[in-house]
């Protein structure tokens, strides 16, 4: 069994109280004050603590809402940087080895200086809903699996002693962090934290990474007690995702406002562990850091699929396309609606695309009708189905063609029978067997 790398480290901080055994799945607050991380995973569960490295052969069940066999007939990513500014990414767990290709550490505490060290779990997670390589023995892999990870850690815990610390999630640190994923040349920006506070610095440096086109991709937030937009999600430039749940509805566990502006599956999450191996988070309710994780996915898979447009751009071609009720207007709960990285891909924008406003001509689609009609979500199983029904067809109009043909010939063939007393009734027997044989 493979070491892994971290081990030491992690059992150092452990008994100083800011390891979670359990990684957290809740979005991480950045705001002062304690915050109680919610364990994603039954207590009983195994192969989720470090040292413990287990597989599962079972697929990510988030995998087909999110089109993902059709969208990898496109692209599986390659070419494009996705960084991860949260608590740092496991390099030991063999999902994310071949993934990473650098980091930073903003954290300073002498454990991560790559951003590679990992002691709360939760970037872990969220890395591998990205981009995790696929491994023997593991049905395990990410949305974007050949796209690039880098690692960003800005917070070592999210406990109070980690707070003490002066390593606990902070404001300043966070757009330090988004700064500096800029500055790395990532395309794209997973922030699964956020916080209610609109700060100046997380907006500056939101404005920031889009100048030098990325894409920052942001939590939502989990419901809690403080209604209202979270940011940097809210930002101006920034994609707010909310989670739905395993069955693809909207859920009272995610925080709505006016900065979601998507939503993607956030239950029954399969993805890589800390120390670990495979784990199942989020089996209760969905939280908005693996939905964050999944559309930054998504967003890599529309990054890659047109590298010469704009992070507005690709933000819109992810909306324009995601499934919702009402194809003319987003909601609260799940903005645009749950993203479908395939249809995001091929979509050629033009004046008939119902939904956002077009960020190319600022042009905003006119209302076609109300439709209260419940979500499709395009089966990803049969990539090719759509060429084998045009087949069909084309089969069926030949046929009829055939029978028409046939038809007219016999009409054509029976007229000189009827006219001529010398043909008789037998060569109208002929003529109508020779139809019906040809």
């Amino acid at each position: 069994m493979r070491r892994v790398p971290v081990a030491a480290a992690l059992a150092t901080v452990a008994t100083a109280g800011l390891l979670a055994v359990v990684p957290a799945g809740a979005a991480v607050a950045v705001t002062p004050g304690p915050v109680t991380a919610r364990p994603v995973v039954a207590a009983a569960a195994t192969g989720c603590e470090p040292g413990n490295v287990q597989w599962t052969t079972a697929t990510p069940p988030a995998l087909d809402m999110l089109q993902a066999r059709l969208a990898w007939t496109v692209t599986r990513g390659a070419g494009v940087l996705v960084a991860v500014v949260d608590s740092g990414v496991d390099a030991g767990n063999e999902h994310l080895t071949d993934a990473l290709t650098g980091g930073v550490d903003l954290v300073g505490d002498g454990l991560g200086a790559n951003g590679y060290a990992d002691l709360h779990g939760h970037g872990t997670a969220v890395a591998g809903t990205i981009a995790a390589r696929e491994r023997a023995g593991s049905g395990v892999v990410g949305l974007a699996p050949e796209a690039r990870l880098f690692s960003v850690r800005v917070f070592a815990s999210d406990d109070q002693k980690a707070r003490e610390a002066g390593v606990g999630p902070d404001a300043g640190r966070l757009a330090a962090g988004i700064r500096a994923a800029a500055d790395a040349g990532a395309q794209v920006v997973a922030v699964a934290m956020s916080s209610p506070d609109d700060t100046p610095a997380l907006a500056d440096a939101v404005a920031y990474a889009a100048g030098r086109g990325s894409l920052v991709v942001a939590s939502g937030g989990n419901a809690s007690g403080d209604a209202g937009a979270r940011y940097p999600a809210a930002a101006p430039g920034a994609l707010g995702v909310s989670a739905v749940d395993a069955a693809g509805d909207p859920s009272l566990a995610s925080m709505p406002g006016p900065h979601v502006r998507v939503a993607a599956p956030g239950q029954q999450v399969l993805t890589s562990a800390v120390g670990a191996g495979d784990c199942l988070y989020a089996q209760q309710e969905p939280r908005a850091s693996f939905a964050t994780g999944y559309a930054a996915g998504a967003a890599a898979l529309v990054a890659a699929a047109h590298p010469d447009e704009t992070p507005a751009q690709w933000a819109h071609r992810l909306e324009a396309t995601a499934v919702r009720p009402d194809p003319d207007h987003r909601d609260d709960a799940i903005g645009w609606g749950v993203v479908q990285p395939y249809e995001a891909i091929v979509l050629v924008p033009d004046a008939s695309i119902r939904g956002p406003v077009d960020p190319v001509t600022g042009a905003s689609p006119a209302a076609v009708r109300p439709v209260a009609a419940a979500p499709q979500v395009r089966p990803s199983e049969d990539p090719w189905g759509a060429v084998r029904g045009m087949g069909t067809v084309v089969t069926v109009l030949a046929l009829s063609a055939v029978g028409v043909l046939g038809a007219i010939a016999v009409l054509r063939t029976r007229r000189p029978a009827a006219a001529s007393p010398a043909g008789g009734r037998n060569g109208a027997a002929r003529d109508t067997g020779g139809g019906a044989a040809g």
